[in-house]
């Protein structure tokens, strides 16, 4: 068997990957320009060390016989060059002042130097003669005498090529920044995809497109996908309770108001008989209604602990039901104990009762027979009639909602649903089987443990 490892996707990783670019970018793009910089200082000093070792390489030249002895050379070469010089003592007093300085009138120069030249270099120098210097010391021992020797360049020159070096460094630094921020752009699109795909699939659910939030998301992502789709699913579930109330409570409802018709039109009762026995019709839609909402709300979860007598509910039941059937007149025999209880809720049975109840009356032809008893581990309720009964095909799907046995007369099918739906919150089950009355036979059975 082969294992692959497939690294789960984190945004930590793409935020640390990025930063970890730019950081080496920039790094990389100083270090670049830090190295430039110390190449032309070292060319620069060490330029300046040759030039101060000029008489040491003569001297060396002229041992192994490589320049001749005359002064020839020196002449032939020789370049009148003038410089803005001065020599200043330990104390830097002007003690000599080369020719250049002095036709500039330039004598202040140690003076203006040591101003400075506690700073840091380089020296900039404005002189008398309105110009800008760059001053450069040099100390020389001559004959055993200290001196500072100073040297003025024009500024101007050296500026420029600073200026142009200046130039060159900020193109490219605006280099470094452009890919850097071009790095940070795609740091922050590339982090926020997974949000924006998030956001898309969350407006697919507010469309009905999808039912939740798919799967493939970074780790820092998982726990709030997971629980956005743990609440999606109590929504819809609690959506699916509400509209399942809803069709139970009409479902109920369509029997009680079939019964109040009976009644109002019963031209055996007087006006007396007919109000009690309409306002008890409304005293249990009262209880329906109730019932209902209180299973909307929390959701079907059998109550074992609560005691229901059986027999006034069926008998109650049978009396609305003999009024609403009053034409097929039916014979209706219920086998229960007196001291029989339902080990659940009052609105539970009324639910399981009304409903096998009133499809038997609706379907038998002539006889309803309800038996109910209970030993030390069960509770069984068996609700049989003589009518045309449920074929074998169809015993396990009329148990689901909106799936009915009998199409020839008006109904949703979610009577047997909603029986189904509580006998299983009790753990119980509910099996169709044939009847010794030739019809169908319902049998709850409901363990007591």
């Amino acid at each position: 068997m082969q294992l692959s490892i497939k690294p789960k996707k984190r945004l930590l990783t793409r935020m640390f990957l990025t930063s970890l670019s730019i950081i080496a970018l920039v790094g990389f793009g100083l270090a670049w320009m830090v190295n430039t910089l110390h190449a032309q200082n070292s060319y620069n000093e060490e330029t300046a060390q040759l030039i101060a070792e000029i008489p040491q390489v003569a001297a060396e030249l002229r041992e192994h016989d490589l320049i001749p002895d005359t002064s020839a050379w020196l002449e032939e070469n020789n370049k009148q060059e003038r410089y803005v010089m001065a020599s200043c003592d330990s104390s830097f007093k002007q003690v000599w002042t080369s020719s250049l300085a002095v036709d500039r009138g330039l004598f202040d120069i140690c003076e203006r130097f040591d101003a400075i030249r506690n700073g840091v270099p380089p020296y900039y120098l404005n002189m008398a003669d309105k110009r800008a210097y760059f001053a450069y010391l040099l100390s020389v021992d001559i004959a055993s005498v200290h001196y500072n020797l100073l040297v003025l360049k024009d500024a101007e020159k050296i500026e420029q090529e600073a200026s142009k070096f200046a130039k060159r460094t900020y193109i490219r630094l605006a280099l470094v920044l452009t890919l850097a921020l071009l790095l940070l752009i795609s740091a922050a699109y590339w982090g926020m995809q997974p949000l924006a795909r998030m956001r898309s699939e969350l407006q697919a659910i507010i469309k009905g497109k999808t039912k939740s939030l798919s799967a493939g998301y970074p780790v820092e992502l998982e726990g709030v996908t997971q629980a956005l789709n743990q609440l999606l699913l109590q929504s819809s579930s609690q959506q699916q309770r509400y509209q399942n109330a809803m069709n139970d409570l009409a479902h109920s409802l369509k029997t009680r108001l079939a019964a109040v018709h009976a009644i109002t039109d019963d031209a055996t009762l007087d006006r007396q008989a007919i109000c009690e026995r309409i306002m008890d019709q409304v005293s249990q839609m009262d209880l329906l209604v109730k019932y209902q909402l209180k299973r909307a709300m929390l959701g079907r979860k059998g109550l074992k602990q609560v005691r229901t007598p059986v027999k006034p509910l069926i008998d109650q039941l049978s009396q609305m039901l003999f009024k609403v059937y009053q034409d097929k007149k039916v014979r209706f025999v219920a086998n229960i104990p007196e001291a029989l209880a339902f080990p659940g809720d009052q609105g539970d049975l009324m639910e399981l009762c009304g409903n096998l109840m009133e499809n038997a009356f609706r379907l038998c032809i002539s006889e309803v027979q309800v038996n109910a008893s209970m030993d030390k581990n069960s509770f069984e309720l068996l609700v049989e009639d003589d009518g045309p009964g449920v074929e074998d095909n169809l015993k396990q799907k009329i148990i689901e909602r909106g799936v009915r046995a009998d199409t020839q007369s008006p109904g949703q099918g979610i009577g047997l649903a909603v029986c189904n739906e509580i006998v299983n919150s009790y753990g119980g089950t509910l099996t169709i089987e044939d009847s010794m009355l030739e019809g169908a036979c319902f049998r709850i059975n409901i363990p007591l443990n």
